[in-house]
């Protein structure tokens, strides 16, 4: 049986779609290991979730280092007694076509963006085999699922991500694990200054509005909602889904 509150690791929680399905996430009651570089906006954001009566612990843990979950699967048990669910949502953006993209800036959004995702999953797997529960959340992208100009890296390693999704669900279907991948479109967080770096804030919000269908970019509330629904027993029978949250970009 799983225990009052389940224990969940979100990485690239100190800003943006992390931050806001941490505070989420406490705010219905799971213990929340949160995982970030900014050790000032992770201890801030340990606090505000402390004072709302949550239970959180923040790791200052660079993923690119690859004894770093090995740390923060021991911290999470030491913390919580077992991991239920790991949020993958770290992520790094460098724009530009192929000839615009170096080996350096290929190698650093492939690795954070697919093989830190799948280095703290396969870390969190024997705990999760040994509980025959859990659920694992890739945060993709609407990229991920068509193409994409100008960021080739980034889009690349979201499909990537995605299809990872559905393998590792497949390889774990009947050990009561589920992963799932999330695939939002652009959404107001500071990773839309780096994705556009054209013009005012305002601005580029209402230019990107015109290519959503729904005439809006995404909230980090909206996403948030939806990966704790993924994460909930209510979707206990929803494994190797990408789950658009894209206000229909997708569809088109």
């Amino acid at each position: 049986m799983p225990p009052d509150r389940p224990v969940t690791i979100v990485t690239g929680a100190t800003s943006g779609i992390g931050a806001a399905i941490a505070k989420l996430l406490g705010q219905r009651g799971h213990a929340v290991v949160i995982v970030g570089r900014s050790r000032q906006a992770g201890t801030a954001l340990e606090d505000q979730m402390r004072t709302a009566g949550g239970s959180a612990l923040f790791l200052a843990e660079d993923l690119s280092d690859r004894s770093a979950p090995e740390r923060i699967v021991t911290a999470a048990l030491n913390f919580g007694g077992r991991i239920d669910a790991l949020v993958n949502n770290a992520g790094l953006l460098r724009n530009g076509a192929a000839p615009e993209t170096s080996d350096g800036d290929w190698d650093a959004v492939l690795d954070l963006n697919l093989s830190a995702a799948f280095r703290l999953s396969r870390a969190v797997l024997p705990q999760m085999q040994a509980q025959c529960r859990g659920s694992i959340l890739n945060v993709a992208s609407d990229w991920a699922l068509m193409g994409a100009r100008g960021a080739l890296a980034y889009a690349v390693s979201k499909a990537a991500l995605a299809q990872m999704s559905r393998c590792m669900a497949l390889d774990h279907a009947q050990e009561g694990i589920r992963v799932n991948a999330l695939c939002p479109t652009d959404t107001d967080t500071p990773m839309l200054d780096l994705a556009y770096s054209d013009g005012d804030r305002a601005s580029k919000i209402a230019r990107l509005a015109t290519t959503i269908p729904m005439g809006r970019v995404a909230r980090v509330e909206e996403v948030a909602a939806v990966a704790a629904f993924l994460l909930s027993d209510e979707a206990g029978f929803i494994t190797g889904a990408l789950i658009p949250v894209d206000g229909g970009t997708s569809a088109q």
